[in-house]
C-alpha cells in the first residue's frame, strides 16, 4: 500500500508519570536527584524507560534538595526533585530554603495519594501545598494525565525564568491514568529585559555625582562577564566594589576581578559600610544583620546612606551593565579588568605543628586546583579562606545561602553531578557535615570526584561566638553539652568510610598537605578529616 494511502499512526497512550517525564526532558531537564516512595512508583517506571534522564538516589531527602540546588548552581538549567508526598518535601524543605535565598531553579516533583484517597485521612496524608508554599515560587497540583504536560511546563518555566523553585504535586491516580493526547510543543522563554533608560540614567547620575559609592553585588553579577563591567565602571566612577556576605556563585582566581565580601560580624559589617553615602545593590540583597542583637544595628548600612537597587531580578544583568557603562561613556572593549596575578602558588613550609584553622585554610588556599570548584560550609574553621584564596588557583566558589546548615556535602555533589570533569573541594564544619553525611553514599556511589575537608573541632564553634553576642560571657555544664560532641568525639574517618568513601585523619600541615595532594591526583571522592 502506498505510504499516502496508509491509515494515520493511532496515539501513542502513556501513562501521566511517562508524560510528565516526557515533558520534563522536552524542556532540557536531564538530571532528577531523588527519594521516592510508594505514590511515585509509577514515575521511577516511567523514568527508568527513559535512560537519557539521569537518577540519582540521595538517602535523605535534604541530600536531594541540596544536591539540585548545587547541580543548577553549575549547570545554569534546573534539575528535578523527587519526594514522597509531605513528609519527604518537609524533609528537604531546610536546604529548600537555602536554594530559594541563592535564587536556584529546581523543579520538585512531590507524589500524593490519589484525589479519591485523601478524604479517609490516611496517615501520610498531610496538606503538601501549604507545606511547599513558603519555599516555592509556584505549587501546583497536577489535574489529569492529558494536562501533566502544560503543567510541568509551566513549573520549568517558573523555575527556569524567575530563576526559582516550583513544586509540582502528582497525584497518584493522575500518575496511572492515561492520556493519549498529542504531546504539546516545548515552551520557549520570552527575551528577559534590561533595565529601562530612565532606571540606567538615574543609577549614571548617581555614579558621577561625586559621593562615596558602594556597588554590592550578588547574584549572577559575580560571574565573570558582568565583573568585568562592573569593574570597568567603578574604576571609571571612583566607586568600590564589594560581594554581599553569602553568594550562590562567586568566579574567582588570578586573572579575574578580585572583590572583597561584606563581613559577617555585625560590628565588622557595620564598619565596612561606615564612610558610605551610597550603596548600589547589583544583584544583591538590602545588608542587614543576619539577627538582631542587643545594642547593635539591624540595617548594616549608616542611617543617612542612600540605598538603590539596579537590575532587579528578572532582567538582563550583562546588557543592563552595557547599556550603563555606554550611559557613562566607558569604552568596555578598551577597558580589561586589572590583571590579577596568582600570588599564592608557593606552599609554606610545613611542620608536624599541631593545625589551626588559620593554617589549614591557608594551605588549602595555595594548593586548590585550577578551574576547581569550593562549596564553603566551613562556618567559623574557614573564615580566613576567602581572603587567602583571592589571587589564587581561579575557582567558582559556592556558599551557604540561607543560614540553614547541613547543604555543604549534598551541594558538592550537585555540583560535581554538573560538572564532570572538575574537582570539586568541598570546605565543611564537623557539626553541620552530621545533618546529611548521606550525601557521602551518593558521592561514592556516583564516582564523584569531590575533596572533602572537614573541620573537625568538635563542637558548635559559632554558637559560642552567638552567645558572646548576646552578652552571655559565662555558661556551665548544660549549655556546654549543646554546644560540643568530644565526648564521645566523632570519628570521620569511619563515618566516611561506612558510607564509601575513602578517608584520613590530618593532625599537621605536613599530613593535611600530603593528603589533599594526593586526593587531587585520584579519581573519585576522599574525606580528609583535619583535626583542629
Amino acid at each position: 500500500m502506498p505510504a499516502s494511502n496508509r491509515p494515520a499512526a493511532e496515539p501513542q497512550s502513556e501513562t501521566g508519570a511517562e508524560r510528565l517525564a516526557d515533558s520534563l526532558l522536552q524542556q532540557g531537564v536531564d538530571t532528577c536527584f531523588a527519594n521516592p516512595g510508594t505514590s511515585e512508583m509509577n514515575f521511577v517506571a516511567a523514568l527508568d524507560k527513559r535512560p537519557q534522564m539521569r537518577c540519582v538516589l540521595g538517602l535523605f531527602e535534604g541530600v536531594v534538595t541540596g544536591a539540585a540546588d548545587g547541580y543548577a548552581r553549575m549547570a545554569d538549567k534546573p534539575a528535578a526533585t523527587l519526594l514522597h508526598l509531605g513528609p519527604g518535601l518537609a524533609n528537604g524543605l531546610a536546604n529548600l530554603h537555602n536554594a530559594r535565598r541563592a535564587r536556584t531553579p529546581m523543579i520538585n516533583i512531590v507524589g500524593d495519594h490519589t484525589d479519591a484517597h485523601l478524604v479517609h485521612d490516611a496517615p501520610l496524608t498531610s496538606d503538601i501545598a501549604a507545606l511547599a508554599a513558603p519555599m516555592s515560587d509556584w505549587v501546583g497540583r497536577a489535574s489529569t494525565a492529558e494536562a501533566v504536560p502544560a503543567e510541568a511546563a509551566e513549573a520549568w518555566r517558573i523555575a527556569a525564568q524567575r530563576t526559582g523553585i516550583a513544586t509540582l504535586i502528582l497525584p497518584a491516580n493522575v500518575a496511572w491514568g492515561r492520556s493519549d493526547a498529542p504531546m504539546p510543543a516545548p515552551l520557549t522563554l520570552a527575551a528577559t529585559p534590561r533595565a529601562d533608560r530612565d532606571e540606567t540614567a538615574s543609577i549614571a547620575r548617581l555614579l558621577k555625582s561625586g559621593s562615596k559609592t558602594l556597588l554590592l553585588l550578588g547574584g549572577k553579577a559575580l560571574r565573570d562577564a558582568p565583573l568585568a563591567l562592573l569593574d570597568a565602571i567603578a574604576r571609571a566612577t571612583g566607586a568600590t566594589l564589594m560581594a554581599e556576605t553569602f553568594n550562590a556563585r562567586f568566579q574567582r582566581g588570578h586573572g579575574r576581578v578580585p572583590v572583597a565580601k561584606l563581613p559577617y560580624p555585625v560590628g565588622m559589617a557595620v564598619q565596612a559600610l561606615a564612610s558610605y553615602e551610597q550603596v548600589i545593590l547589583v544583584g544583591a540583597h538590602a545588608p542587614v544583620a543576619f539577627f538582631e542583637y542587643p545594642d547593635q544595628p539591624g540595617i548594616l548600612t549608616p542611617s543617612e546612606c542612600r540605598l538603590e537597587t539596579f537590575c532587579a531580578p528578572g532582567t538582563d544583568l550583562l546588557a543592563s551593565l552595557a547599556a550603563l557603562a555606554g550611559h557613562l561613556g566607558i569604552d568596555t572593549e578598551a577597558r580589561t579588568p586589572a590583571p590579577t596575578a596568582r600570588t599564592n602558588t608557593g606552599v609554606r613550609p610545613v611542620t608536624n605543628d599541631p593545625l589551626t584553622p588559620d593554617t589549614a585554610c591557608a594551605l588549602i588556599a595555595a594548593l586548590l586546583p585550577d578551574d576547581c570548584i569550593v562549596c564553603d560550609e566551613s562556618i567559623t574553621s574557614g573564615r580566613s579562606f576567602f581572603a587567602q584564596s583571592m589571587n589564587g588557583a581561579r575557582h567558582d566558589y559556592l556558599q551557604l545561602t540561607g543560614g540553614s546548615i547541613g547543604i555543604g556535602p549534598p551541594l558538592a555533589t550537585g555540583a560535581a553531578l554538573a560538572c564532570p570533569d572538575r574537582r570539586v573541594v568541598s570546605l565543611q564544619a564537623d557539626g553541620s557535615a552530621m545533618y546529611t553525611l548521606q550525601a557521602f553514599w551518593t558521592q561514592a556511589r556516583e564516582g564523584l570526584d569531590i575533596t572533602t575537608v572537614i573541620f573537625a573541632n568538635r563542637e558548635y564553634a559559632i554558637l559560642r561566638s552567638e552567645m558572646t553576642n548576646l552578652g552571655i560571657n559565662h555558661f556551665d555544664d548544660n549549655a556546654r553539652r549543646m554546644l560540643t560532641f568530644d565526648q564521645p568525639p566523632l570519628d570521620w574517618v569511619k563515618l566516611a568510610e561506612g558510607h564509601g568513601v575513602e578517608a584520613a585523619r590530618a593532625t599537621s600541615t605536613r599530613a593535611l598537605k600530603d593528603l589533599l595532594q594526593a586526593s587531587f591526583r585520584r579519581r573519585g571522592p576522599f574525606l580528609i578529616e583535619a583535626v583542629l
